[in-house]
């Protein structure tokens, strides 16, 4: 399996405790680029977990999604960039002011320290939320308007993608072109279940449609053979690339 397929996986550790992510980074880690660590198991386990990930020569996406005053974030990425992650997002909702702030003083600290720069993402429309929900809290714009209009203004932030929906990785990648990282949870491959998402696409579509890396942990997790189920992910991976 090529290098560039596995690069473009990233298995979300959606579990409550620390030697469960410890088994699975050690199960899966020669055919996952990018471990994802969210608000359950860092709240849980903090730091310590993504040092472990680390340490098992794999990288980290910590999922936490900042969301507040410009200062308060900036500080909490200056300190995810000190952890070593390689991944780390924020809500775009929180404005351009927020997302520059941030960009400056994890740059400023890169410079001091001589490290390099984390992949900084800004969260567009969580996968979970359609129509119905921008309604429910007072946004009279459509899912695919308000990706895009996030989109462009993390791009104008100084970001370096965003994490969204496979159904609106093409727009993005229409607006923001080739350079700008399309993360995309919301992946379901045929043989998977949609759970609690609503928009929803394959690895291959996914990859065809701009998606740079994909988020994917319960088809794998819940597979009867994890191993085999992120093989056949890869392998659809590697096919969507070579096509």
């Amino acid at each position: 399996m090529n290098n560039s397929a596995k690069e473009r996986l990233i298995f979300a550790l959606d579990v409550d405790d620390f030697h469960q992510a410890q088994h699975w980074v050690k199960t899966l880690k020669d055919n996952v680029g990018v471990f994802k660590i969210g608000k359950q198991l860092f709240t849980r386990c903090g730091p310590e977990v993504v040092r472990m990930v680390i340490d098992q020569g794999a990288e980290v996406f910590l999922d936490l999604k900042y969301h507040d005053i410009p200062n308060t974030v900036a500080k909490a990425a200056v300190e995810a960039t000190r952890l070593g992650v390689r991944i780390f997002n924020v809500h775009a909702l929180g404005g351009a002011e927020m997302m520059r702030t941030a960009v400056d003083q994890v740059g400023a600290y890169c410079h001091e320290v001589g490290c390099s720069r984390p992949q900084m993402l800004a969260v567009t429309i969580l996968t979970s939320s359609d129509l119905a929900t921008l309604t429910e809290i007072g946004i009279e714009r459509s899912v695919d308007e308000m990706v895009v209009r996030l989109a462009r203004l993390a791009q104008a932030s100084g970001f370096d993608g965003v994490v969204a929906s496979p159904k609106e990785a093409a727009l993005i990648h229409a607006v923001c072109g080739e350079g700008f990282a399309i993360v995309t949870p919301g992946v379901r491959p045929a043989f998977a279940a949609a759970d609690d998402q609503k928009r929803i696409m394959t690895p291959a579509d996914a990859i065809a449609a701009g998606a740079t890396a994909l988020v994917i942990g319960r088809p794998i997790s819940a597979a009867a053979d994890p191993l085999a189920a992120a093989g056949q992910i890869l392998a659809e991976i590697s096919r969507a690339l070579e096509g």
